[in-house]
């Protein structure tokens, strides 16, 4: 490349060319300091393109810094300027330029001792990490050390060090402008985001020695807690006086009073409030709270840097809403700025990051939050721990519904199998449990009740600490940060609802489920899955009773006695969301799910039924299937034992009518699952037809509902249209259906999902964030088809990746009417539906 055309080093003043794209975020944020008038050293900013060039090996364009070593010290510094400052760089060189003339004036300006400090460590680092000499060689300190320093350097390369500081300069440029290019790096800022080829600008800047008579020192201030984003002055100063050996008598001072010592506010008043404004003119100039490096020289402030004050989620949160409500940044503005993810953050307990962690085993992060408890292996000793009023985490190899009795019980779950939508992590996250999947470092010994992570063996009743956010299981009560729930958190939703986007609805199977989704404001139910209600321990006798039955009527017996226990629940459900549409998936799983199948559990099953052993056991395995997920269950089960269909639909109606006598009218939408064919909506559809029809008669009661499908397998999807004219809406059940697309297992895919994403087989876990290329395309076909047959149906997604930022945008894109999710992810979904409407608009952009 020609120098020529890489357009030279570039001063940097207000009115300079210079361009984030080019010279980098600090070159960019250098220039609005120095535009706000803030004491800025002189800098010069070398764009990407000559980095380019000088790691090529062409020669560095000297030209445009022709006075660079012109200041008082003759000194300067130069640090990289990435694109974004999170993909790092080569690390920063100081006291480029210093060589035996300046060595002497230093001395007689702040002291021998001083100036030989500056000048070996910087002889050290530049034989280090410039000439690529052995460390080793250069580890001196004490009395000689720079001479021996110097000495060294000319025995390994034949030559004095150079004096000449535009030599030093150059020889520092190249090496970094090469560094930038190495594996290592390219490596390291990938795994930050950043493309391989990303660019990389330099900056170099007259140094601001932290020396001299008077008060001196250097440090770093922000006016927000990092953590919790609260208006707090933060950060450090070293302070140095005069006749003082640097890193030896240095002080490090308080920035504001404090009773613990001596403060910067205190011993200078004046440069504190600098200090202060200064950092108020950054927040409202550059719209962001910035942590301001500073260098004091004789009583003099340089700023040196500023940057982006790193923030924990609920810091964010706080810091955007703030600069909102300061009429800083646009309120739409404030919405984009916060991840959405890092809203899960705030709902839940959080281990503090400053606190130290002992972490055990690590795990997939599958349900966000923190809590500590005893472990329990079965959900019998968790019920046991409840009742004793003792938090307890539910640990096992892996979940299975019986399971769900426990989970209620503890306050996190681990499991040692399982993926981010096996059973244990779909529960959680709807019950808003931590939980952590897929530990295969640990190992369970159920007979023995211990658990082995490592070395280390905990039994049961032992403590331990589980972060659903990070995936780490850690030994012992860590530090917890509570929920941040607040204000802040309260008006960044608001904004987000007023700016619109797609819909968002929760999946509620309880009472507690629908109260926590009309706390975050959910639209509606988009889920509501039946099975889960059978597994109560009132109800589960009946059910096993009815598998048993050999007669249609018999099996209409047993389920009477479940029928007002169901109308109950769909009553209280109705009632809770006060009119707002609740969809009703029919039943699903299999029926051997509801059967024990270890010999206690059939003995007992034998003697609650009166009946012999071996013909329990013999039903037993007659209902075992080779594939129960692609067996006996959903419509197929409502089709061939249709009386737990018309159990369900007379529930859901007689609940209609009762709530509707309560409250406001309910609309309500019962769902059909595991559909491939329209012949099967027609069968359903007759029959709950039938049973609304009775319903209305028995109760001399009006009330209308919609029926529809939810779309789990490739047929389904491709069928569409067929389906469609039936079907009053289709939600997208993407769990089964990423799995039947995939040939995948969700429960099993854990075991080599991060292998394949690793060797790039799989860009992500399909089960995670939505395969748009594959299953995305399942979706926009069915859609598609679905509404030519019938413009007006609905069209939703219900399955996990309804909580899922990335595939929210996908459905908003798509035009589906709106997601459901787990009620924990609803106000992320809230945000992430936001933004997608805000990115959707002209001309938007932040």
């Amino acid at each position: 490349m020609d120098m020529q055309s890489a357009s030279n080093i570039t001063r940097i003043t207000p009115s300079a060319a210079i361009e984030t794209s080019r010279h980098g975020w600090r070159a960019k944020c250098l220039q609005r300091l120095v535009r706000m008038e803030l004491p800025v050293p002189r800098s010069y900013a070398i764009p990407a393109e000559a980095v380019q060039a000088i790691a090529a090996g062409h020669p560095v364009p000297m030209a445009s810094m022709q006075d660079l070593f012109s200041s008082r010290d003759g000194l300067v510094g130069v640090r990289p300027s990435a694109f974004r400052p999170e993909w790092g760089g080569p690390g920063t060189v100081l006291n480029v330029g210093i060589n035996d003339v300046t060595h002497s004036r230093l001395a007689a300006h702040i002291g021998p001792e001083n100036a030989d400090a500056i000048y070996l460590d910087f002889v050290q680092s530049y034989a280090i990490h410039i000439a690529r000499l052995d460390p080793d060689m250069f580890s001196q300190s004490g009395e000689n050390a720079l001479h021996d320093a110097l000495r060294c350097y000319r025995d390994e390369m034949d030559e004095d060090f150079p004096q000449d500081p535009y030599r030093q300069l150059a020889e520092v440029l190249r090496s970094m402008s090469r560094a930038w290019d190495g594996p290592t790096a390219r490596l390291l800022r990938q795994a930050k985001g950043a493309p391989a080829d990303a660019p990389l600008g330099l900056v170099v800047q007259d140094m601001a020695l932290a020396l001299g008579p008077g008060l001196s020192g250097s440090g770093t201030i922000q006016f927000v807690d990092s953590v919790t984003g609260m208006p707090r002055v933060t950060g450090r100063f070293r302070g140095q006086h005069h006749g003082e050996t640097v890193g030896k008598d240095a002080k490090t001072l308080y920035l504001t009073r404090d009773e613990r010592g001596p403060s910067l506010e205190e011993v200078a008043p004046g440069i504190f409030a600098d200090l202060v404004r200064f950092g108020i003119a950054a927040r409202e100039r550059l719209r962001e709270e910035m942590q301001i490096e500073f260098v004091v020289t004789e009583g003099r402030i340089s700023i040196i840097d500023a940057t982006r004050v790193q923030r924990s989620s609920r810091a964010s949160v706080r810091i955007a809403v703030a600069m909102a409500l300061d009429g800083i940044i646009p309120e739409a503005e404030a919405v984009m700025r916060v991840e959405p993810r890092a809203l899960a953050d705030l709902l839940h307990h959080q281990v503090d990051a400053r606190a130290p962690r002992d972490v055990v085993a690590r795990g997939i992060n599958a349900s966000p939050g923190a809590a500590t408890g005893r472990i329990v292996f079965t959900a019998a000793a968790a019920q046991a721990s409840a009742a004793r009023d003792e938090a307890c985490i539910l640990v096992r190899r892996e979940t299975v519904p019986e399971d769900i009795r426990g989970m209620h019980a503890s306050v996190a779950v681990l499991t040692e199998r399982g993926g981010t939508t096996s059973h244990a992590a779909v529960i959680a996250r709807g019950l808003g449990l931590p939980c952590i999947v897929g530990a295969s470092g640990l190992s369970i010994d159920s007979r023995h009740r211990t658990l082995r992570a490592g070395d280390r063996v905990f039994r049961e009743g032992e403590e331990i600490t589980i972060d659903g956010t990070s995936g780490e299981v850690l030994a012992g009560a860590a530090k917890l940060l509570e929920p941040a729930l607040d204000e802040s958190f309260n008006q960044l939703l608001a904004w987000a609802d007023a700016a619109g986007g797609i819909g968002v609805r929760a999946n509620a199977d309880t009472s507690e489920d629908a109260l926590t989704a009309r706390k975050f404001n959910a639209q509606g139910i988009g889920l509501c899955r039946t099975e889960h209600m059978f597994f109560d321990m009132e109800r589960l006798p009946a059910m096993r009773e009815m598998i048993f039955a050999d007669k249609p009527e018999d099996r209409r017996l047993a389920l009477q006695r479940i029928l007002p226990m169901q109308r109950r629940d769909f009553t209280a459900l109705f009632e809770i969301m006060a009119g707002l549409p609740v969809t009703i998936r029919l039943f699903d799983p299999p029926l051997h799910e509801f059967l024990p199948h270890d010999r206690e559990g059939l003995r007992e099953l034998a003697e609650s039924l009166d009946l012999p052993l071996s013909d329990v056991t013999r039903r037993v395995e007659a209902l075992s299937e080779f594939n129960p997920m692609l067996g006996m269950r959903g419509v197929r089960l409502g089709i061939t034992v249709p009386e737990i269909y018309d159990m369900q639909a007379r529930a859901i109606f007689e609940a209609t009518v009762e709530a509707s006598h309560n409250g406001d009218p309910v609309v309500p939408e019962i769902m059909i699952p595991l559909v491939s064919a329209m012949r099967e909506v027609e069968l359903v559809k007759n029959r709950v037809d039938a049973v609304a029809a009775a319903v209305r008669n028995e109760r001399h009661a009006d009330f209308t509902y919609r029926l529809g499908v939810m779309v789990e397998t490739p047929r389904a999807a491709l069928r569409a249209g067929d389906i469609a004219a039936h079907s009053a809406f289709l939600s997208f059940g993407t769990n089964d259906l990423t799995q039947m697309t995939y040939g995948l297992s969700r429960d099993d895919a854990g075991r080599f999902m991060s292998t394949y994403v690793g060797q790039g087989v799989y860009a992500e876990d399909p089960f995670h964030i939505l395969d748009q290329d594959g299953v995305g395309e399942l979706l926009l076909t069915g859609a598609q088809r679905a509404r030519k047959q019938h413009p007006d149906i609905t069209i939703s997604v219900c399955g996990e990746h309804g909580g899922n930022p990335e595939s929210i945008a996908f459905c908003h894109d798509a035009g589906f009417n709106y997601v459901s999710c787990s009620p924990f992810r609803v106000p992320v979904a809230r945000l992430a539906a936001a933004q997608s409407a805000i990115r959707g608009r002209v001309g938007t952009s932040f």
